[in-house]
């Protein structure tokens, strides 16, 4: 399992510079990936794709784009331009997004989301294996009258669905390459998420999927103040019914329960919690949510359980070796389907 952390989200948009710092001192650190959530600020993988090329040895990837509003010919245009500028570092996350977002800032209805999102995967995956697709649905048309590969985008871009409801999972696990659950606790990977994914995909004779589970965490010396922060932030999803099942299914009340907050002992324990419920990567979100010195506290603890090497110095082998493993979750990206 590798370790990871997101860099951006729809809270904290930095400065690109600022953004390229914290990489180079993500990957110093140890870290195996960086991730950048899909807000209307910053274009993810355009973003990812500047970054995975300026601090060479560290994956990259977007978590994730709403398929509303998109196109497979679109998007696959900007994830293998990704793939090529990073040497194949990069890593597509998407999404179905929310009622709220797509019809409020698009303009468009927000009808038969998991229909869709299956039409854009079924478009999608031949344009990323082959630039080609002639695909023919009932909710979208792709078509290339000339070829859409971009050349140097290799191996093709591995897509993961921000996806954790019984639908969604099954698309998923028939269609795509894993899946970035948020705010998903051990049990309820263990019990729920997991097998729904690994079944669909073991039924559509698909290799197990990757299960990226994107965590909140902070490793301190001040857990009772750090968990008051964490529970204000999080607060929001409880308000939203796919997040309010799946923190259910975790036996949690509160989002901030599942927040992995505490020493370094306290916190690799519950890494390890998620590597046994199942999950073959963990990212985690909001490190910085009480200030730069537990930031880095946190990741030099993440990239000791990484193997306590630098990205770079485990090198372009060794990450093409372990299958090519990979910011916070955004609140627009629904997982109840």
């Amino acid at each position: 399992m590798t370790l990871g952390a997101t860099l951006g989200s729809t809270s904290r948009q930095l400065p690109i510079d600022d953004t390229v710092r914290l990489a180079r001192e993500a990957r110093d650190a140890g870290l195996h990936s960086a991730w950048f959530g899909q807000s209307f600020a910053y274009d993810s993988p355009s973003l990812a794709a500047i970054v995975g090329r300026e601090v060479p040895g560290l994956q990259v990837g977007t978590a994730a784009i709403p398929v509303f509003g998109r196109h497979p010919l679109v998007v696959s245009s900007q994830a293998q331009t990704a793939q090529a500028a990073t040497g194949g570092r990069y890593h597509l996350g998407l999404a179905l997004g929310t009622r709220h977002l797509t019809e409020t800032g698009f303009g468009i209805p927000y009808e038969r989301p998991i229909g869709l999102l299956r039409e854009f995967l079924t478009a999608l995956r031949p344009l990323l294996e082959t630039g080609d697709a002639d695909f023919h649905g009932e909710l979208l048309t792709a078509t290339t009258p000339y070829s859409a590969a971009v050349p140097g985008a290799e191996p093709p871009v591995p897509v993961l669905v921000a996806a954790m409801g019984p639908q969604a999972l099954r698309v998923s696990g028939e269609l795509a390459d894993g899946i970035l659950p948020f705010l998903a606790g051990p049990r309820a990977l263990a019990e729920h998420v997991v097998p729904a994914v690994q079944a669909a995909a073991e039924a559509a004779g698909r290799p197990a999927p990757r299960v990226v589970a994107l965590v909140p965490g902070v490793v301190t010396s001040a857990p009772d103040a750090v968990r008051e922060t964490a529970a204000e932030a999080l607060a929001l999803y409880e308000r939203i019914p796919s997040y309010q099942r799946v923190i259910g299914l975790s036996g949690a009340e509160r989002a901030a329960d599942l927040a992995l907050i505490g020493d370094e002992e306290t916190v690799a324990a519950g890494i390890r919690r998620y590597r046994e419920a199942g999950a073959t990567e963990v990212v985690f979100t909001a490190t910085e949510m009480n200030g730069e010195d537990d930031r880095r506290r946190t990741w030099k603890l993440l990239g000791e359980l990484n193997g306590g090497r630098p990205a770079a110095a485990r090198g372009r082998a060794g990450d093409q070796a372990t299958g090519q493993p990979s910011g916070p979750e955004e609140v627009g990206v629904d997982r109840s389907q």
